[in-house]
């Protein structure tokens, strides 16, 4: 954390910024290898902050608050001065609607008007006419939408499976069975991981979609363009279960025998970690 704060015209993304980018997670999105992360060292015009696809809000604030040069915390404190376009079931939490995409950065910048550039970007994203015919059709409305999306973008191996990740998570809340999504796990614990033990599926909170039926109450990260076309037109299939037993092969299926092999097969692969759902 830096002790002080040097004036803006000095603000840049140079090899620290990236640095912190990276240790945010940026490495391992696709949008963040896509757009080159600028210095004025290196390229003209305005600097740059990348927010990648699936960034969870505590990353985006990390990452404002690194490209401008501001003691940690300082974004997250700036919500309440904000006053971000966030819909009524939001309650004030932009967590989904921190839209992924490359924003511009000048002597002008605060954390509040990139926070807020990046929900009014997202609102435009999610306001279209297919947005929300696509909710309606699948009995949601636009948050519940974006949320579905978040965990999609959170549970898809790749952009191909995000339609059939969809459509089970559709296919289990019409059948009245719980998510069971580790990635909501993930969210409530603060971490990344494949593993989730037996004692994590009991977790008290209510992004536990192993104890808790429906959606979680929020979105668990920021989607982008490709999972929120699956939210509003998932694949259509009768799968019910899904397990990546190794990078590029994600098996889904609704028969739970076969669940059982492919899952012992992921646990073949990963002989450490757990595969529960």
């Amino acid at each position: 954390m830096q002790t002080h704060t040097p004036p803006r015209r000095t603000i840049r993304l140079t090899r620290r910024g990236r640095i912190a980018l990276i240790a945010t997670g940026a490495v391992m999105a696709a949008t963040a290898v896509a757009v080159p992360l600028l210095s004025t060292d290196e390229a003209q015009g305005p600097e740059r902050l990348v927010v990648p696809e699936g960034w969870r809000a505590r990353q985006v604030y990390k990452a404002v608050d690194e490209a401008l040069a501001l003691p940690a915390g300082t974004t997250k404190k700036s919500l309440d001065k904000a006053r971000l376009e966030l819909p009524e079931d939001a309650s004030g939490n932009p967590e989904g609607y921190l839209f992924p995409a490359t924003y511009p950065i000048d002597e002008k910048s605060t954390p509040a008007s990139l926070l807020a550039y990046m929900v009014t970007t997202a609102n435009k994203k999610f306001s279209g006419g297919t947005v929300t015919a696509g909710a309606e059709r699948n009995a949601m409305n636009v948050y519940q939408t974006v949320t579905v999306a978040s965990m999609v973008q959170a549970e898809a191996d790749t952009k191909a499976d995000m339609g059939k990740v969809a459509r089970v998570i559709y296919n289990r809340l019409a059948r009245g069975m719980p998510l069971q999504m580790d990635s909501t796990i993930n969210y409530a614990l603060n971490r990344t991981t494949l593993r989730t033990s037996e004692r994590d599926t009991k977790l008290n909170s209510p992004y536990n979609t192993y104890q808790r039926m429906g959606l979680p109450p929020t979105p668990i990260a920021n989607p982008g363009e490709d999972a929120m076309r699956a939210a509003v037109s998932p694949a259509q299939g009768d799968w019910l279960y899904f397990v990546t037993v190794k990078p590029g092969d994600t098996r889904f299926t609704a028969d739970y025998a076969e669940h059982q092999k492919n899952v012992a097969e992921f646990n073949r692969n990963h002989p450490s970690v757990s595969a529960s759902r």
